[in-house]
């Protein structure tokens, strides 16, 4: 019986490309049983278990697994209906668990960074498009000149939803400080195009 190790992970290469598994197909022979502790160790995917499977079958070797829901299969590799569906069925649920488990870790190693990020005062979100003397200028220009949020966004590159958020308590509708919302008698803040377009 011969043992072969391989360092690399499954989850970054694929079987055929890996240094130890070509030296595993060099030494195989007719009749060879190639045995794995479990299948997702050695395949990455249902596309990487399908090539490693016709790679036993071109050469005549077995393929066993020592653990999991396919160890009890003597031959992965045969070539007969029955085995190619239920290697099918279990390797794409095995498949599925594993996104699913990626998935997880991932949303969860990303709110503890953000949270980490929160605790440092890192994290703020994003930065608002108009800050300082631009969003005053913007906010001056639609109530004492009347210019139009059409207008403001084109003038300073940015998107009427920017210009939206800059003009907060501005708008009719939106809450905001009393003194900012035009009052009976004055004229009220337009939402629409003052220029006429061509």
């Amino acid at each position: 019986m011969l043992l072969f190790e391989d360092p690399a992970t499954s989850s970054k290469i694929p079987t055929l490309e890996r240094p130890a598994f070509a030296k595993v197909a060099a030494a195989a022979h007719p009749g060879d049983v190639l045995t794995v502790s479990e299948l997702f160790r050695l395949c990455r995917d249902l596309i990487d278990i399908h090539s490693v499977c016709d790679g036993c079958q071109a050469r005549g070797v077995a393929l066993r697994v020592l653990s999991g829901p396919l160890s009890n299969f003597h031959d992965l590799a045969a070539n007969d209906a029955p085995t190619a569906l239920l290697i099918n069925v279990i390797t794409a649920v095995g498949q599925f668990q594993r996104d699913l488990q990626n998935e997880l870790t991932q949303n969860e190693l990303t709110a503890e960074g953000i949270a980490a990020a929160e605790a440092e005062g890192r994290y703020r979100g994003r930065p608002p498009a108009l800050a300082g003397a631009r969003l005053e200028e913007v906010r001056s220009a639609f109530t004492d000149d009347g210019i139009s949020i059409a207008a403001l966004a084109r003038a300073h590159g940015v998107s009427r939803a920017a210009i939206r958020t800059a003009l907060t308590g501005l708008l009719r509708g939106q809450p905001g400080p009393p003194s900012l919302i035009p009052t009976e008698g004055e004229p009220a803040a337009r939402d629409g195009p003052a220029e006429a377009t061509s």
